[in-house]
């Protein structure tokens, strides 16, 4: 095997020592020999920066089962790159929060970090596998895992809940996308995705395209909790923060959204892909920014802001998806594309950064419900400050990133309103009015998560802990980084353009995803 094959399986092979290093080595947290393996990777996969910024790929090949042409085909691409640094980069800096967030006196973290490693492992084989098969077995071990971190207090009846009904919906999910994967296999006689994308003649005009797709997509659906698949994910906050701020904020819901964008190019350009990405979209938008505004536990807030971001990015995509109808000719259908991968980095740095914040007050006051916090501003300053940074770009409030992700994808459904293409003449006037009614409700439970949390009167009888005070500097380490980021890519987003030289930063990351600068249809 390659190198980047044993980077892909590395964290299985570490997952297998931890319980030796666990039980040797105790009075060292377990965290610090896992923390090791992301920072690692990391460093591995921003060295091949300079050849996906000037289009290039790298691929190695693996036989597996050659029979019936399943090969271990790991692929790196921009698109997959973005995806390996964001799993290993925020994985980072979620083991070193974890490290102060668990005590190694009370937790099993043997277990916790088992699981995570699976986890970990399992989103780097999705994110480079070419082979779809090879893809559906590390997308079914994401569903085992999160069950996994999320039932980890499985003493606890709503941990143990929520993982189930997790594994249930992803794992069905998973199937009905197994079924969609064979009967692509039966239209065109390859499970490699690559050589999907260059023959789609095959599969366009054949009458399983349209029942391969929608079992594509509910696969997609479920893991990216989509409506009406998202009710797993309020659920599975019954998990440990760190497992919040990994998995359902960075990286398994960005799963759905990964396996849309990587398959666009084959089932793109067509009106039921448009609508059923864009439609779905906008609707889990609208219905997660105003269930969010119901909420009375912070964990709950977040997990439906989650949900509404999650809906904003898979409407781009599918807005964006319009671009192969016209070849690739519309600016504004790229800048959608690039909208929604822009947004996709931000959430993952402002909800990343949230609910690390959201742990550190569970963490010194002994609870998430907003109707015994307050007053929180002046005892934990730098937790405020990491929250006022956090809630604005969530908000779509300048200058911070999400700001601008925000301001672009009102861009696209206004543009998209003025389509004359898959009856957007009257239907598509409903994206923008849904899109603003979200945004309201977005700014609404923003601010009463920031000032119900730190503003007003402090109630110290209605918390479990005596003496509050702020989060120990480890722990506040990580969240730092995120909120840091939030504002520097709010200043200078053109710093992923540093390395995009082919013609402009948005052309080239629709090229990314549509995998090819021209599709006629």
């Amino acid at each position: 095997m390659t190198l980047l094959h044993w980077a892909t399986i590395s964290p299985f092979l570490l997952a297998i020592l931890i319980p030796f290093l666990y039980k040797y080595l105790r009075p060292i947290h377990t965290g610090w020999f896992v923390l090791a393996l992301p920072v690692a990777l990391f460093i591995y996969f921003i060295n091949y920066l300079p050849i996906t910024s000037n289009g290039g790929v790298v691929q190695e090949v693996v036989p597996w089962v050659p029979s019936l042409g399943i090969n271990f085909t790991v692929y790196v691409d921009g698109l997959s790159l973005l995806f390996l640094l964001l799993i290993t980069g925020i994985g980072a800096l979620v083991v070193l929060y974890s490290i102060y967030y668990l005590s190694k006196k009370t937790e099993k973290l043997n277990n916790f970090y088992v699981y995570l490693l699976l986890f970990m492992g399992a989103m780097l084989g999705v994110v480079l596998s070419d082979n779809l098969i090879v893809l559906y077995v590390f997308w079914e071990i994401t569903s085992l895992a999160s069950a996994l971190l999320i039932s980890y207090w499985f003493h606890r009846e709503k941990s143990t809940y929520g993982a189930q009904k997790s594994m249930l919906i992803t794992v069905m999910g998973g199937l009905s996308m197994l079924g969609g994967f064979c009967l692509v296999y039966v239209m065109a006689g390859t499970f490699s995705i690559r050589e999907l994308i260059a023959n789609v003649d095959l599969l366009t005009g054949s009458t399983l395209f349209i029942p391969a797709m929608i079992l594509i997509l509910l696969g997609a659906f479920t893991k990216s909790a989509q409506f009406p698949f998202h009710i797993w994910l309020p659920d599975a906050m019954e998990a440990p923060t760190p497992v919040s701020a990994y998995l359902h904020s960075a990286t398994m819901v960005k799963a759905g959204i990964y396996l849309v964008a990587r398959l666009t190019p084959v089932f793109g350009g067509v009106p039921e892909w448009f609508w059923i990405l864009s439609g779905f979209g906008i609707i889990t938008l609208f219905w997660g920014s105003l269930s969010a505004v119901r909420q009375k536990d912070l964990k709950a807030i977040l997990a439906f802001s989650t949900i509404s971001q999650l809906g904003l990015i898979m409407c781009l995509l599918g807005l964006g998806s319009a671009s192969m109808y016209f070849g690739m000719g519309e600016d504004y259908f790229t800048m959608a594309i690039l909208a929604a991968i822009f947004h996709l980095i931000n959430h993952a740095t402002f909800k990343g950064s949230l609910f690390m914040a959201v742990g550190i007050i569970d963490h010194e006051t002994g609870t998430r419900d907003i109707r015994k916090l307050g007053g929180l501003m002046t005892i934990m300053p730098v937790t405020f400050t990491i929250s006022l940074v956090g809630v604005a770009s969530m908000a779509g409030l300048p200058p911070f990133n999400g700001f601008l992700s925000k301001e672009m994808f009102f861009t696209g459904v206004l543009r998209a309103s003025e389509l004359t293409i898959f009856n957007m003449e009257t239907l598509g006037l409903l994206f923008p009015i849904l899109a603003w009614v979200a945004s309201i409700f977005t700014f609404v439970y923003c601010m009463i998560m920031l000032f119900k949390t730190f503003t007003g009167k402090f109630q110290p009888e209605k918390l479990e802990v005596k003496h509050v005070h702020e989060a120990p500097i480890g722990m506040l380490i990580s969240p730092i980084v995120l909120a840091s980021l939030v504002v520097i890519f709010g200043f200078f987003p053109n710093i992923f353009s540093l390395y995009v030289n082919p013609t402009s930063s948005s052309c080239y990351i629709a090229v990314l995803i549509t995998g090819r600068r021209s599709v006629s249809r």
